[in-house]
């Protein structure tokens, strides 16, 4: 299998160095189906790609700029009301971002991060609500307990807005009532992994670079029906075709990491959503190299979505304190 791999450090410490604030800091202080082989005649090769990339395109908006380019034309100018409707600001320009979007448009968003390294395993889960429009969400995630099952950290309240994400509780000598600002844009992985969950319009995006890909297969996923791709996407490539408001984290990981290759699996509804995707990242230099497995499950589409965006006097601007960071 091929494995991502990030050009700092080596072992845990390069999963650590990623950034001086993310979680994966916090954390590491921390002690599919068989399907129908001829139904999968004709959702192989180009076709297995193209239905990957369209279930990317259509969250991420890709699809609305594709389907802009191709109005006026004969046969062309449909819109697409479901990957549009109901949609409010963004979060970027308004300090408040509040969106009852319809289906396909939000999504209720359950995540996993867990890294493997010298034969320690580490996992950190996230649950919240996310709105693909704005490009704007809100999750709390919750950090391992220790060897002896107490609770280390108190979770954290993550708010993911484009080119930033906002976390409260984040320790380290930051006061609890102050948020944590962080540029998503700055960072060498792009918050693919820093954050401790994997932004969802970057794991959707992530997508749109897809390649070799192979359908395996329908499995269940929580009572519905699911068609289970695998493959790989080129980060470099998936940056290029993400919008241009969004597309700032992707170039920077396509960036920060010595290859673009990012194996995945991606779980596609019957009406051609994504309904989960896994990425496989590693970051090795010297020393064992430190596995990275995100997986990011969508479901309750068309969910009420609120994001408030912190104001500049509730931001912490002080210094972490030493020995809390990498």
């Amino acid at each position: 299998m091929v494995v991502q791999q990030h050009r700092s450090g080596g072992g845990a410490r390069a999963v650590c160095a990623l950034a001086a604030m993310g979680v994966m800091a916090a954390a590491a202080g921390c002690s599919g189906g068989g399907g129908d082989p001829a139904a999968a005649d004709d959702r192989t090769g180009p076709r297995a790609v193209e239905a990957v990339r369209q279930a990317a395109a259509v969250l991420t908006g890709a699809a609305d700029a594709s389907a802009a380019r191709t109005a006026g034309r004969p046969g062309g100018g449909a819109e697409d009301t479901t990957a549009g409707a109901g949609t409010s600001g963004d979060a970027g320009t308004s300090a408040h971002a509040d969106t009852k979007a319809g289906a396909g448009t939000t999504a209720k968003v359950n995540t996993s991060m867990e890294t493997a390294a010298g034969g320690t395993r580490v996992t950190i889960r996230g649950r919240g609500t996310y709105d693909f429009r704005s490009r704007s969400g809100r999750l709390k995630v919750v950090l391992p307990q220790d060897a002896v099952g107490k609770e280390e950290h108190l979770p954290i309240t993550e708010l993911l807005a484009p080119g930033a994400l906002y976390m409260m509780n984040r320790g380290a000598g930051v006061p609890e009532d102050k948020w944590v600002r962080i540029d998503t844009t700055a960072l060498a992985d792009g918050n693919l992994v820093t954050g401790g969950a994997t932004d969802p319009m970057a794991a959707a995006e992530l997508l749109l670079g897809a390649r070799a890909v192979t359908y395996l297969g329908e499995s269940d996923l929580a009572g519905v029906t699911v068609r289970h791709y695998r493959g790989t996407t080129d980060i470099g490539r998936a940056a290029r075709q993400a919008p241009a408001a969004s597309r700032g984290a992707l170039t920077a990981a396509a960036k920060g990491f010595r290859t673009d290759t990012v194996p995945f699996d991606a779980y596609l509804d019957e009406q051609g959503r994504l309904r989960k995707v896994r990425h496989r990242f590693s970051f090795a230099n010297e020393g064992p190299a430190v596995e990275v497995v995100s997986t990011t499950l969508l479901y309750g589409f068309g969910v009420p979505v609120s994001v408030r965006i912190p104001a500049g006097r509730d931001i912490y601007t002080g210094e972490i304190r030493q020995g809390q960071q990498p």
